[in-house]
Parts: structure tokens; sequence; C-alpha cells
């Protein structure tokens, strides 16, 4: 087994795991980045899902900002990425949006990674972890050319399915009775007639909607898509599958449905919705988008009253304003319990740290939180904000003598946060 020396190994290249990297990369650290597929994105590149939502209170406050502005404007000068956007889902509720160009993303994460000096292993996956008292001391990853052993002084699970935090022995929470949110298989239709798919009223929306679920070709009640920037592509986010994304053979099953489902639901649409007429199905997103798998016990379980209220934690290293949007497994519904209008709530650094592990943290949906609070931070925009607090606190880790993520300098965290534009609400 070769050996593979660094500061900071981050598991898991999504849109927490560049955070971090760039984040941690910043301060000077060595750091090493693994990824299982060939690009880094996680859901915004395999998943496809391309729009980032849930960067502003419903009265325009904006509330993610730092390195998350930092990977869109590298995206905007690819042409990648329009600006900000509201737009009126299918159940009704508004929505503030940044479409983009899944493919051109990719290019953009890998800029951001090269000019940062970060190492990334693709086509790689964790497959080993020694752990002595709670301390990480190396993990194994098998990738080409065999298995690699990677010593570091700290590391970051941001895999999204908390493969590291599993494998090192973390604690999880319960499953939630009504079980994990379905996942969805992202498609793409072109060429889309965007002025007159813009120009169909809600009205005609619902009558569409209640055609399809009548005829089994709509798995749930939404018609959403969002455009490539300067395409004549939509990519649509309408499939509904139930999976255990921890589970092989429910995973691997749940990608066939999935699409299957695409076929199905493409067919349909080029057939009753206005601007699709001569459209045909373009694309599938490489993998399935999964919302929701295992959530870790944390020092602090982030709960959905405490979003409610906006509680006003000590330690609090980003915000957030997306709705708790529940996609409920078995059913063509959802539900969606939006805030005040100039609501937003903020997320404890506690809440990264699993309890019983010294030199391992989390980000993005490694988040400890109840489900329903989960429903509200799991999205994009909140990983990119959570990425980048935790690659800073594992810079500070790696720089100290503890390698301990609860013995760092809070304060200090906080303050390199809001130096580099990172919004921590108001005091």
């Amino acid at each position: 087994m070769r050996t593979h020396e660094t500061d900071i190994c981050i598991v898991g290249g999504g849109m927490a795991g560049v955070a971090a990297a760039v984040s941690a990369a910043r301060r000077g650290q060595r750091i090493t980045l693994v990824e299982r597929a060939g690009f880094l994105g996680g859901a915004a590149t395999a998943g496809s899902v391309s729009q980032f939502v849930g960067w502003h209170t419903r009265a325009g406050r904006k509330v993610i900002a730092g390195i998350a502005d930092d990977i869109i404007a590298e995206l905007a000068g690819l042409g990648g990425a329009d600006g900000f956007d509201r737009f009126v889902m299918s159940t009704g509720h508004c929505m503030d949006r940044i479409a983009y160009d899944p493919d051109l993303l990719k290019i953009a994460l890998d800029r951001l990674m090269q000019a940062g000096g970060v190492e990334v292993f693709f086509h790689s996956i964790l497959c080993g972890v020694e752990n002595t008292k709670g301390r990480i001391e190396r993990i194994s990853v098998a990738g080409p050319g065999g298995l690699t052993g990677i010593e570091a002084r700290c590391f970051l699970d941001t895999s999204g399915d908390m493969a590291l935090l599993s494998a090192a022995g973390a604690e999880f929470l319960p499953e939630p009775a009504a079980g994990r949110q379905p996942a969805t298989m992202m498609f793409a239709l072109a060429p889309v007639d965007f002025s007159r798919l813009e120009a169909v009223s809600r009205e005609q929306k619902t009558e569409i909607i209640q055609r399809g679920l009548e005829t089994g070709a709509l798995p749930r009640a939404a018609l959403h898509h969002s455009r490539v920037p300067g395409s004549a592509v939509a990519w649509f986010n309408i499939s509904r599958i139930s999976v255990d994304a921890v589970d092989p053979l429910s995973l691997s099953a749940g990608e066939m449905e999935g699409r299957e489902q695409a076929v199905r639901i493409a067919r349909f649409l080029i057939g009753n919705l206005p601007g699709c007429e001569q459209a045909r199905l373009d694309r599938l997103a490489p993998s399935l988008g999964v919302r929701d798998t295992r959530r870790v016990l944390g020092e602090h379980v982030l709960t959905a009253d405490e979003l409610r209220r906006n509680e006003g934690f000590a330690d609090t290293i980003a915000c957030g304003a997306y709705p708790i949007d529940i996609h409920h497994a078995g059913s063509t519904s959802l539900t969606i319990e939006e805030f005040g209008e100039d609501h937003y709530y903020r997320i404890p650094y506690r809440s990264l740290i699993p309890k019983g592990l010294k030199n391992l943290a989390t980000a993005g949906r490694g988040l400890s939180a109840e489900s329903e609070a989960f429903a509200a931070v799991r999205v994009m925009p909140s990983a990119m904000a959570t990425g980048h607090a935790a690659g800073i606190a594992a810079a500070m880790v790696a720089q100290s003598n503890s390698g301990d993520f609860r013995a760092i300098d809070v304060p200090a965290l906080q303050a390199e946060l809001r130096a580099q534009s990172a919004f921590l609400g108001e005091s």
C-alpha cells in the first residue's frame, strides 16, 4: 500500500467539500480531497441539480456569501451561471436561485482546486479507517493503481452519505418515523421553447400535473425545471425514487428506476407541456440526486424549532433561509414550511462536530440535525457555507498541537469567516 501524507484530508468532493478545500488551502495547508467520481460537485454535477436555491430571505436579504460567492464568480466567468433569479414553484411557493450549467461547474471547481494547490484523488473510494481512541490516524482509499493510505492531522467528512463517519464508528440519529426523503433522477429536454414554457399559467400547470398523476406519468405533483444559461436546455426535477442510498442493492435499483421514470416523464412532457413539443430527452444526470441518508449525532443536534425562532447560538458559523422542504416517501406530495419575510436562521459550529471523535468534523449533508431541520439546511448554498467554516476550522486544528476540533478558538473562526464576507447574522 502506498502512503500519502497531508495536513488535511477531505472525503467527498461535493459543494461542501470544495468550499472546505478552498478555505483551508487559503490558509496555506496541504489539502487532499478524495472523490469517488471523476469530477467534483456532488449533487450539483453528478446529480445535475442545475440550480442553487436558498441564498436569500423572502424579503431579499442575502444570507449565504463568502466562499460560495467565489465559486459562483468562477463559474460565471466561464459563462456557466446566470445571476440571481426568483421563480414560482408548481406549489405556488416563490424561491430564489442561481441556474447553472453542470458541465461548466465541473471545470470551475477543477480550476479552484488547481489554484489552491489541492491534491485530488478522483475515482477513489474509502475502504478503511484507523481510529485510535477517537483520533483518526489514517484512512485507506481504493483507486486507480490499488490502495493508498492517507495520513493527516485532521479529516473532514463531506461525503454526503457520511462514509468516513460511519467507518470511524460515529453514532447516528434514529431514522425519522416517516422514512427518508426520496431521491430524484434529473433529466434534460432540448430544444425547449422557453418563451412558451415560461408563459404557462399556474392553472394550466395544475391541469397538466393532474393529468400526469392520473395517468401515472408523473410520480409527484410538480413541473419544476431550470434553464441552462444561454441554451435551449431545460433540466427537470420531477422524478421520485424511494431508496436507501447506503444500501448498494437499493441504490442500484433506484438508479435504474430513476432512468425509467425519466423516459416516461419526458414522453409525457413532450406531449403535454407547451414549449416542449419539439424537444427530446437530451441527457440524464450521471447519478441519482440523494436528499437524505444518515444523520450523525453531533455535539449539538439542530432542531426545527431553533430554525423557527432563529436561535442565537454563540458559536454560529453559518446562516440559512431555505424553508423546511420535505418530500414524502411513498407519496406524490411535498410539504414546504416557509419562514417569515425576512427570517433567517443560524447554524452552530457544534453541529459540525460528531460525538466521540476528535480530529474529524463534517459539513454539508453531514450536519447534525433532526429530520425537519435537516430538510431546510440540506441545500447546496448552505453546504457551501458550512464547508467554508469547516475548512477554516480544519486549518486551525492542523496548525495546533491539540488535533481536536473542540479545542479551536471559535471567536477567531467567526472573525475570519466575517473577514471573508460570510454572513453570521446580526448581533
